[in-house]
């Protein structure tokens, strides 16, 4: 139990995470301003001006490394200080260390920022950055797991609360997926070659890919939802049991699912039904954190008139729980004969980027910044209304208009005529599809305006408040 009347000399360590927090409203709208204007180049191709380092072949790996690394990731980090510090009532272990997981995770960003423009890439989704910089993203996130781990390891509690275990196995799981993906061998400077061939490359890049999805963009973000949740609407979570259910059965779960996005590839037929059978099993899990997320404001609907902050975190795991039933749906070889290689994917892939992963994030932030601040509230919550529906109605947009694309490319492609000829050119796909990718930037240009709104708000308020520094309960002992 807390003492209430007394409290160490010890303050938790706010910098790195305000640090953090800045960087990723920063990043957030660098990574999404690429992301407009690469969709706006398949709408109007000219618009990279003849240029190769503004092509979209080298544009669109910076937006996904920006808007997953530079600003989830950061988002991620900066979080879970803050989160490891406030459950285990404890200061942050090696304090330098932590530090350097800030300075060493822009030094990475800058490096991807710079190289990928150029050309330099291994050609691996998610996973292009060259071997260099793939040293210095393990030296830092060793770093990131010492200080982590090593503040639970110094608690003050005897319980470990279950937004640590998701950040735990998130930091975990990544680091073991990129040290098994990176594996190159070096021919150069910026030059390698992977140490895998063929469909083994293959098997272990989407390996890789998803699980960056189930631990990256799921498991650590969900860690985030444990905490902010039940914070902002001031109610516990709904079922702590489910959530420990919820960790345990999506981890298993998530690492099997790779191989379903190589169906009707050489992987053996049945590696990609172990990859479609994993994936719809994942659903039961998904759902259940979903579910225990919403209904953890039981008795407090009402404060979703009044809270756009609360209005964020909860609409996020709407779109979490329409991904999380999508993705199996599609991992359905039936299905994924009519989806794959065709714009619904990327469709499914920003609902859950732009919706869960991407409102989840604003809402924390929201949370966090006034009170890493020394504010009571930001600087105007009417902006974040207006940020909340521009955001909604962007994604609403773009997730709708790739949906239709999507299936209208997959019933192009597949069309026949009584000869047995194709029915349609692929040109005459592309040209049908010009429509959707018009109202997709016009869903992005929403996105990005709210991400805008954002950055002037938390600048606003971070440079009317101040640092504070917060005592640490001390801790009775358990005898006591």
């Amino acid at each position: 139990m807390d003492s209430p009347k007394s409290t160490q000399a010890a303050h938790y360590n706010d910098t790195v995470v305000r640090q953090f927090s800045i960087m990723a409203v920063v990043w957030g709208v660098v990574g999404m301003l690429v992301g407009v204007f690469i969709a706006a180049q398949l709408a109007w191709p000219e618009l990279n001006f003849g240029i190769p380092w503004l092509s979209y072949g080298r544009l669109r790996p910076l937006h996904t490394n920006a808007v997953i690394f530079a600003f989830g990731g950061s988002a991620l980090i900066g979080t879970s200080y803050y989160v490891v510090q406030r459950t285990c009532q404890t200061r942050l272990f090696a304090g330098p260390l932590a530090s350097f997981t800030f300075w060493g995770w822009q030094l990475v960003i800058l490096a991807a920022a710079i190289s990928l423009p150029l050309g330099y890439t291994q050609g691996k989704e998610y996973a292009e950055l060259e071997w260099p910089i793939d040293i210095l993203i393990t030296l830092v996130w060793v770093s990131y797991a010492i200080v982590f781990f090593g503040t639970i390891g110094m608690r003050k509690v005897k319980h470990i609360y279950v937004a640590n275990w998701f950040y735990g196995g998130f930091i975990l799981a990544v680091a073991l997926l990129h040290l098994v993906n990176s594996a190159a061998i070096p021919a150069g400077f910026m030059k390698s070659y992977s140490a895998y061939a063929g469909v083994q490359d293959a098997m272990v890049q989407w390996w890789y890919g998803h699980n960056a999805v189930g631990f990256f963009l799921t498991a650590g973000f969900l860690g985030m939802m444990y905490y902010f949740i039940p914070k902002q609407a001031g109610r516990p979570v709904y079922s702590y049991r489910l959530s420990i259910v919820h960790f345990w059965a999506l981890i298993f779960t998530y690492m099997w699912a790779g191989p379903h996005h190589l169906h009707y590839t050489a992987l053996p037929d049945w590696t990609q039904s172990v990859g479609m059978a994993f994936s719809l099993i994942l659903l039961a899990p998904s759902w259940g954190g979903m579910i225990n997320g919403i209904m953890t404001l039981s008795g407090a609907w009402h404060k979703l008139r009044d809270d756009p902050i609360l209005r964020f975190l909860i609409v996020s795991l709407s779109f979490y729980g329409m991904s999380t039933f999508e993705g199996p749906m599609m991992s359905i070889k039936t299905v994924n004969a009519l989806s794959h290689y065709t714009d619904w994917t990327v469709g499914h892939v920003h609902s859950g980027a732009l919706g869960w992963v991407g409102l989840i994030t604003m809402g924390s932030l929201y949370y966090l910044v006034p009170r890493l601040f020394g504010k009571e509230k930001m600087h105007s919550v009417k902006a974040i209304e207006v940020h909340f529906w521009l955001a909604t109605i962007g994604i609403v947009l773009y997730i709708a208009a790739m949906w239709i694309a999507g299936v209208m490319q997959g019933l192009m492609w597949r069309a026949v005529n009584t000869d047995g000829t194709l029915t349609y050119t692929f040109v005459e796909s592309v040209k049908a599809t010009y429509p959707f990718y018009v109202i997709r930037v016009m869903g992005g240009v929403l996105y990005l305006t709210g991400m805008l709104i954002m950055a002037w708000n938390v600048w606003v308020t971070a440079i009317s408040g101040r640092s504070v520094a917060v005592t640490i309960p001390a801790v009775k002992p358990a005898h006591a």
